[in-house]
Parts: structure tokens; C-alpha cells; sequence
């Protein structure tokens, strides 16, 4: 049994966030202003840098109105990462917060991609508006599905209250607790924990 009970002292103290669209930036930014170390990892750019796409998408939050972030200097924080150099990274991640494009497809390839450099604490969870957390989690390995689930921020993420925590039908039920705790504790939030209906609860 490879089940890992979580224990109540559990701590997020470290984060990834893959996919670097409008709202996983925000929710990197959002990590950041909560002084969280936080990575944020994108397709690695075809041309040039790397993580040139992570890196276009941290100037694009600096122009946006609200600000995501408590002061233009705290962007310069979030650690800009990519799929081909640092997987090896999330080894060392309490908490992975998949925010790309509402695609099963693409979600469940980036799954397979990323499950085995997962810590033996790590958490993943999808930031998914509208799909099925079971039909998600369906692609996530067997053996780590107890460690899936789903965290649903609203746009803009830094001044939306509500976070929907959304379980799925293999979620362990005590890792619930410690995550709710973060984003009450840590990010501020207010948390609806969901059942996996479509759209959750506030949609």
C-alpha cells in the first residue's frame, strides 16, 4: 500500500503551477504575494530562452489592472521553470496547481508527463473550472490518486474570495484538511468544499 496518510503538521510551503495562461500566472502572483516559493512552468519556448514563454507571461502581469501582485517587485519571485529542463524540481513541491487550457486531452498527457517527478508529499491538484475532478483524476495515476483533487480559484485569484476544493472519488480525506488550512490560513481565501458536479458550485 504506497498510501501516505497525511499528517496533520503537513505544510505547503513550496509550489509549482503548470501552465502559465492569464489565470496560472494570477495564481502564481497570488502564491508569491502570500510569500510562497513558487514555480511556474510552461512548454519550453521553440526559439531562444527556454522559458521564454513563462518569462512573456511575467510581463504581461505586471500590465494587468487590477494588479495580481502586492508590488511589481514580488513578480520577480516566481521562479520561471519549463516541462524539458525542470521537472526534477517538483520533487521538492508540497503542492502542483495544473492550470492549463480545459482540455482533457492535454491534461491527461500533461499528467502522465509530470507523475513520476512528483515528491512522495505532493499534492496535485487541477485549477479545472468545469470538468469532471473524477474524469481528471481517471488520467492521473492509480497509485498517486489519493494525492489528486481539485482547487478551483476565481479570476482574478488575488481579490476572489471563494476557492472550491472539489475531492475526488480516491481523494484521501485527510489531505483536505492541511490543504484548506493553506488557502484560508496562507492565501486568505474562503473555502466551499464541492462535490464534482459540472461547473462545481458557484457556476
Amino acid at each position: 500500500n504506497q498510501e501516505i496518510v497525511m499528517s496533520t503538521n503537513f505544510q505547503v510551503r513550496k509550489v509549482a503551477v503548470l501552465g502559465a495562461g492569464v489565470m496560472g500566472a494570477q495564481i502564481a502572483a497570488h502564491l508569491v504575494n502570500a510569500n510562497v516559493e513558487t514555480l511556474l512552468f510552461e512548454l519550453p519556448a521553440k526559439e531562444g530562452d527556454p522559458n521564454g514563454i513563462v518569462n512573456k507571461a511575467l510581463d504581461n502581469l505586471r500590465k494587468l489592472d487590477p494588479a495580481p501582485a502586492a508590488s511589481p517587485a514580488k513578480i520577480s519571485f516566481i521562479q520561471a521553470a519549463n516541462y524539458d529542463q525542470h521537472l526534477d524540481q517538483l520533487r521538492d513541491c508540497d503542492l502542483v496547481i495544473e492550470a492549463i487550457a480545459e482540455r482533457i486531452d492535454w491534461k491527461s498527457d500533461l499528467y502522465r508527463k509530470v507523475a513520476p517527478h512528483l515528491g512522495p508529499q505532493t499534492i496535485f491538484a487541477s485549477n479545472t473550472s468545469g470538468l469532471s475532478i473524477n474524469q481528471l483524476g481517471a488520467a492521473f495515476p492509480e497509485v498517486l490518486r489519493h494525492r489528486f483533487c481539485g482547487i478551483h480559484f476565481f479570476n482574478p485569484p488575488r481579490y476572489m474570495h471563494l476557492v472550491e476544493l472539489i475531492p475526488c472519488r480516491d481523494t484521501e480525506a485527510g489531505l483536505l484538511d492541511p490543504l484548506e488550512t493553506f488557502l484560508v490560513s496562507t492565501l486568505g481565501k474562503g473555502v466551499v468544499r464541492a462535490k464534482d458536479t459540472p461547473n462545481f458550485i458557484a457556476n
